[in-house]
C-alpha cells in the first residue's frame, strides 16, 4: 500500500460532548493519516435518532477544531446513507449471505430461556435460516447475516496481535431491523468500505465488533481493513476513566485554559510512546507516529503530568500565540474580551508572565497589573500587606524612585539601598511594592513590573497605595 492511499476515520456518536477518550482516538487516526500523507475522514454516527442531537454534533466539530484535528472533505452523516445500507442488505439476500427472519421478540426470548434452562449457549438459532422463501409469511421481519457455523474468524490486529473467535460463538446478527433501518454493524462496514477506509483505529471496547464486521466484509467480497484496537484510558487509580478522573468534554479543558498543542502532546502520550520523549511538538508527533508505538496496557490519565506538559508548551510558545490563547480562554468562559491596547500590553509583558505558568488563567491572573487600570483595588492578601507601616515606607521610598534611572538594575539598586537604610530585607520591601503596584501578592519580579508600566504609572500607583 502506498503511503498516500492510507485513509483513517473518526466516527463518534453525537449523543453528548467529545470526551477525552474520543479525542485521543481522533488524534491517533489524524496522526496516522498525516504521517502517511493520507486522508483523515470524519463520520457522525447519528442513526440513533432518539439520542443524537444537532447540538452534540456541533460540540464534536467544535472540539475537533479547537484541538486542531482538521478532517478532509465534508463530515458524513451515517443516517443520510440509510438507503445505501438497505441496498447492501438486499444484495446480501440475493447472494444467499443473508436471510429474512420472521421470529418475534417473544419467540426469541422463549428460545433463549429454554437454552438457559437446558444449560446450552443462549445464541439464537433462527428456524428461518434455511427456510424456503416460498414459505415466508407476509409479516414483519428482520434481515440477518448467514454467519458460518464452523471454523474460526481471525484478524491480525496492529496493537492486539492475532485475535481469533470460534464461529460457533457468533450469532446471525441482524443487518436490517423490522422497520427497514440498518443496524450499527452493517452501517459501519458499508460506510468504511464506501469511504475507502484502510485502517480502523479505535478503542479496544470495539474488538469483539471486529469479528462480526469481518464476517460482513467477507460475505460481500470486500477487502477487510487493517484493525488497530487501542486500550482504553484509565484514571490514576487504574479504574475505568470517569468524570471524577478527568473524563470531561474537550470543551472543559479549553475552559480550564490548557493549550490545544499541550492537549495533543498529552493525549498522544496516553498509550503511545516514542522512546523516552515526553515533550514534543505536533510536527514531531506526525513525523514519529506509528501503530507499533501503541502499548497493550490501558493508559492512566494524570492531571499532574498534563499540567507539567502544559507548562512546557506555554514556555515554548511565541508571546503572540499566548495572547491569542488568553483571548480564547476569555471567550470560552464568557469573560470580557481584551481591548487592542490590552493585547499590546499583554504581549509586551508575556516574557515575564509565562515563565512558571501551567495554564492560561495563571497568565491572565498574573497580568492583572498590566491589564487593569488605576486605582488598583488590592485583594485581601495585598490589603493585609499594605498596613500603616508599609504605607509609611512607600511615602519615604517614592521620592527616591522619582529620580532613578528607569532600568531594572538601577531600580533594584535604589530599593536595595532603601531596605538597608530601613534595616529591613529587600524581599520585604519588594512585597510591599508588589502589593501597591499590582494589588496582588503574586506577580512577576517587581522590578520588571516597574519597567513594564513605566515611571509615571509606577509613581502614581505608589501614591495611590500610600494614601
Amino acid at each position: 500500500m502506498s503511503d498516500s492511499s492510507v485513509v483513517t476515520r473518526f466516527a463518534p456518536s453525537p449523543t453528548g460532548y467529545l470526551h477525552i477518550g474520543g479525542a485521543r482516538t481522533a488524534l491517533f487516526n489524524w496522526l496516522f493519516a498525516r504521517h502517511h500523507g493520507g486522508k483523515f475522514l470524519l463520520r457522525i454516527e447519528d442513526t440513533d435518532k432518539a439520542r443524537s442531537t444537532p447540538e452534540a454534533t456541533e460540540a464534536i466539530f467544535e472540539g475537533m477544531r479547537w484541538l486542531g484535528l482538521t478532517w478532509d472533505g465534508e463530515a458524513i452523516s451515517q443516517a443520510s446513507r440509510a438507503a445505501r445500507h438497505a441496498e447492501v442488505a438486499q444484495q446480501m439476500l440475493e447472494t444467499g449471505h443473508a436471510y429474512k427472519c420472521f421470529a418475534t421478540p417473544e419467540e426469541i426470548s422463549a428460545a433463549r430461556e429454554q437454552a438457559r434452562a437446558e444449560g446450552r449457549p443462549t445464541l439464537f438459532s433462527s428456524p428461518w435460516r434455511d427456510a424456503d422463501p416460498a414459505t415466508h409469511p407476509d409479516a414483519p421481519h428482520v434481515v440477518r447475516l448467514k454467519a458460518p457455523r464452523e471454523g474460526e474468524i481471525s484478524i491480525d490486529d496492529r496493537v492486539q496481535g492475532r485475535v481469533s473467535w470460534k464461529c460457533e460463538t457468533l450469532d446471525d446478527l441482524v443487518l436490517l431491523r423490522a422497520d427497514g433501518t440498518p443496524t450499527y454493524m452493517l452501517a459501519v462496514v458499508v460506510d468504511d468500505h464506501d469511504m475507502g477506509v484502510t485502517h480502523v483505529i479505535r478503542g479496544d471496547d470495539h474488538l469483539s465488533n471486529a469479528a462480526r464486521q469481518s464476517l460482513i466484509y467477507r460475505a460481500l467480497g470486500w477487502d477487510v481493513p487493517t484493525f488497530a484496537h487501542i486500550p482504553l484510558i484509565h484514571g490514576p487509580d487504574g479504574k475505568k476513566l470517569s468524570k471524577r478522573h478527568g473524563a470531561l468534554g474537550v470543551g472543559e479543558y479549553r475552559k480550564m485554559g490548557y493549550l490545544p498543542e499541550a492537549m495533543r502532546n498529552y493525549l498522544a502520550r496516553l498509550g503511545w510512546s516514542h522512546g523516552d520523549d515526553e515533550f514534543f511538538t505536533t510536527e514531531q508527533a506526525i513525523e514519529w507516529f506509528d501503530l507499533s508505538g501503541i502499548g497493550k496496557s490501558p493508559a492512566r490519565f494524570d492531571f499532574k503530568k498534563l499540567d507539567n506538559l502544559s507548562g512546557h508548551h506555554i514556555r515554548a510558545a511565541e508571546d503572540s500565540r499566548l495572547v491569542t490563547a488568553v483571548a480564547d480562554y476569555l471567550a470560552s468562559n464568557d469573560l470580557p474580551p481584551l481591548t487592542a491596547q490590552q493585547q499590546v500590553a499583554l504581549e509586551r509583558a508575556m516574557p515575564f508572565l509565562k515563565d512558571r505558568a501551567k495554564k492560561i488563567p495563571e497568565i491572565y491572573e498574573k497580568a492583572h497589573f498590566i491589564l487593569g487600570t488605576r486605582p488598583f483595588e488590592p485583594d485581601e492578601k495585598a490589603s493585609r500587606v499594605l498596613d500603616i507601616v508599609s504605607r509609611g515606607m512607600l511615602k519615604r521610598l517614592t521620592p527616591l524612585l522619582q529620580n532613578a534611572s528607569w532600568d531594572r538594575d538601577s531600580l533594584e539598586a535604589v530599593v536595595k539601598r532603601f531596605a538597608e537604610e530601613e534595616s529591613t530585607k529587600l524581599g520585604a520591601v519588594a512585597q510591599v511594592l508588589r502589593a501597591a503596584l499590582t494589588g496582588r501578592t503574586v506577580s512577576p519580579s517587581v522590578f520588571d513590573v516597574m519597567v513594564l508600566i513605566g515611571r509615571s504609572e509606577t509613581i502614581a500607583r505608589l501614591e495611590d497605595a500610600a494614601a
